[in-house]
C-alpha cells in the first residue's frame, strides 16, 4: 500500500514525525512526500535521505501562492527542480485553484505558472502531480496539450465524472484520499472510476478520516477499504492493483 501524497515535513508533525513515520512503515511499502513551497521542497528531500527507500520526494508549488509568485521566486523554484530533477519522482504538486483564489488576474497567474511547470516536466520526462480545485477541466485543457509527459496524477480529484472520463481517455490517473471515508460525492465518484486509473493517497496532514483530526499516511489504509467497500472488491485486490500501479506510475 503507498501513500502517493502527503506531506510529512508540514510543522504538524514536528512534534512526533518519527513516530507517524515509523507507524507508516508498519502498514505501507512507502510514501511519496510532496513539496509545495522551495523550503518545503527541501524538506522532502531531506525527509527521503533520512528514509531511504520508504519516502520518495516530488519538487512543487503551491497553486494556491502560484498565483501571487514573483518571477525571481519561480525561476528559484524551477532551478531547484532542475538541480534535484534526478532525485525527485516527480513535478508536484502544482497547478489551479479555484476555491480559494477568487481573483482573476490572480486566477490568470496561477495558469501562467502552471505552465511553466508543466513545460518543465514536459522537457525532463517527469510524472506530474497536479492539484486543480474547482477547475479541474481547465487544467485538463492546458496539460493534455503536452505529450511527453509520462504519467498526469489528479491528486485529490473532486471533480465531475464526466472531466474524469476525459482523463481517463488520455491514460492520466486519479488519486483519491481519506475524503472517501465521508463524502458522498467521492464515494459516488470512485465507484465509477476504473481501479486502473485509481491512486491512493491521505493528504495528510489533511482530510483525516475524522475529519477533527490530523491525517496520517498510515491511515491510506482506509482509503483502500473504503474503495474494497464500494467496488465490492477486496481490500487485498485493491491495494494489490493500486501500489502496481503507483510503482509503474514513479518508478518506484
Amino acid at each position: 500500500m503507498i501513500d502517493i501524497h502527503c506531506h510529512v515535513d508540514f510543522e504538524q508533525f514536528n512534534n512526533d514525525r518519527e513516530e507517524i513515520i515509523k507507524r507508516a512503515k508498519e502498514k505501507l511499502s512507502a510514501i511519496i512526500n510532496s513539496g509545495t513551497s522551495i523550503e518545503g521542497n527541501e524538506r522532502a528531500l531531506n525527509l527521503s535521505k533520512q528514509n531511504p527507500n520508504f519516502i520518495y520526494p516530488t519538487f512543487g508549488f503551491h497553486p494556491v501562492s502560484s498565483g501571487q509568485i514573483s518571477d525571481k521566486d519561480l525561476n528559484m523554484s524551477i532551478d531547484q527542480m532542475k538541480k534535484h530533477m534526478g532525485e525527485i519522482l516527480a513535478i508536484g504538486e502544482v497547478g489551479m485553484d479555484y476555491f480559494y483564489v477568487k481573483d482573476k488576474s490572480e486566477r490568470a497567474k496561477q495558469a501562467e505558472t502552471f505552465k511553466k511547470f508543466i513545460e518543465l516536466a514536459n522537457e525532463y520526462k517527469k510524472p506530474l502531480l497536479i492539484h486543480a480545485r474547482d477547475c479541474e477541466r481547465k487544467a485538463f485543457n492546458i496539460v493534455k496539450e503536452y505529450d511527453d509527459i509520462p504519467s498526469v496524477i489528479f491528486h485529490c480529484y473532486s471533480g465531475s465524472l464526466k472531466t474524469a472520463k476525459k482523463l481517463i481517455d488520455e491514460g492520466y490517473y486519479t488519486s483519491i484520499s481519506t475524503m472517501i471515508c465521508y463524502s458522498k460525492h467521492h464515494q459516488d465518484l470512485f465507484k465509477e472510476i476504473p481501479i486502473e486509473n485509481i491512486l491512493t493517497e491521505t493528504d495528510s496532514p489533511y482530510l483525516a478520516p475524522n475529519r477533527e483530526d490530523r491525517n496520517e499516511p498510515s491511515n491510506v489504509l482506509y482509503v483502500a477499504s473504503k474503495l474494497a467497500e464500494i467496488k465490492g472488491e477486496s481490500v487485498d485486490n485493491i491495494d494489490k492493483i493500486t501500489e502496481k500501479s503507483a510503482k509503474n506510475v514513479f518508478g518506484i
